[in-house]
């Protein structure tokens, strides 16, 4: 009886359903932080560095040697402040000469040095001029600026500085440039033989930029030498032009060639400025005697999550200074500098003609 007894129990233990106390776990919480990082840059640029023949008197030392620091002296410190600094530079160079001034411009290595100086990053050489003297004056003109640690971006000694030079690739504070450079035309001059120039081919463009892998550029900026001579407004070629590049995905337009300013337009995407006018020259007629300087201030906003950049956008502000060529020494004066310095009274009604004229046209 005891026996059954026992079996009964264990039989009844054994269905008692068993309960399993369970304590939270302390399990560690992943979490993935967002952020916001910010690169800045400032891109400063100056249209036509032109040297007619009274420019490159002017310059003439006692001793035989050239200096240009007189020319430049006022608008140095705008360059010098840039993170990238751009000209378009209209003449050839030349250790030796003989040098000259309209219609076939070569000029002094001095000029280099002067821009070394001013802190100059790239040269755009495609313009109508970069054939004046030749073969022999575009390889002068590279092996100088190369020898002053000076980028250039559209004439080409051969095929293969061609293809190692076409595009400037340049990074500045974290962010990455691609610089390239076309001309409409070289006044009807060939290119020499063995020598390249880039010419405004859409085909060809497109391949170019097309080339250029967007995952390793920020921002690409096309130097235009383009429009029509004089003309204050730009022309519906240069629109569509501009607007092919912007399709592109060209971010800034930089113009030149029409020797006179011409307005410059901001969207979403980017900046066209169509003509910044003269940066120094012996043209002296009405809103040629003078230009403005481009100060482009670049911004990138990346978003990060989980310290990846999961996208990207890209802002730029613009200020554009109106700057006028003084003569005897054709010393370049920005506004703020000639709003001060003392003038004849000649000489100052054509300065505030000029400032106004730009002013205008440009609606600051």
């Amino acid at each position: 009886m005891k026996n059954i007894l026992l079996i009964c129990v264990m039989v009844v233990v054994a269905f008692v359903p068993l309960r399993f106390v369970s304590f939270p776990s302390q399990k560690p919480v992943l979490t993935i932080e967002s952020s916001v990082n910010i690169r800045r840059a400032r891109i400063v640029a100056a249209g036509d560095l032109m040297q007619h023949s009274t420019q490159i008197e002017a310059a003439r030392c006692q001793d035989g040697r050239y200096d240009y620091s007189g020319s430049f002296q006022y608008v140095a410190p705008y360059f010098q402040d840039a993170d990238l600094a751009i000209v378009n530079l209209e003449t050839t160079l030349s250790y030796e000469g003989p040098y000259s001034g309209y219609p076939a411009f070569c000029s002094p290595a001095a000029v280099a040095d002067a821009m070394r100086d001013m802190n100059i990053d790239v040269v755009a050489l495609a313009n109508n001029h970069c054939c004046d003297k030749g073969g022999r004056g575009i390889k002068a003109t590279c092996s100088i600026l190369d020898s002053y640690g000076i980028c250039r971006v559209g004439a080409y000694t051969d095929s293969i500085d061609y293809k190692v030079n076409n595009i400037c690739y340049l990074k500045r504070n974290n962010i990455r440039f691609a610089l390239l450079n076309y001309t409409y035309d070289t006044n009807g001059i060939p290119t020499p033989k063995g020598c390249v120039v880039n010419r405004i081919d859409t085909v060809q463009i497109a391949r170019d930029l097309a080339s250029i892998d967007r995952n390793q550029v920020d921002c690409i900026v096309a130097v235009m030498h383009w429009g029509y001579e004089y003309q204050r407004k730009p022309h519906p070629e240069q629109r569509r032009l501009a607007a092919f590049l912007r399709r592109n995905d060209v971010d800034l337009i930089i113009g030149s060639h029409p020797h006179v300013v011409q307005p410059a337009e901001c969207c979403d995407d980017g900046l066209t400025l169509y003509s910044l006018g003269n940066f120094v020259s012996n043209q002296r007629q009405r809103y040629s005697d003078g230009g403005v300087i481009a100060t482009i201030d670049v911004e990138i906003r990346d978003s990060l999550y989980g310290g990846k950049v999961i996208s990207s956008a890209k802002s730029y502000g613009l200020k554009l200074t109106p700057v006028w060529v003084s003569l005897p020494n054709y010393t370049i004066l920005p506004q703020p500098v000639g709003d001060t310095l003392p003038m004849s009274v000649a000489e100052r009604a054509i300065y505030n003609r000029f400032i106004d004229d730009t002013k205008s046209l440009l609606g600051i």
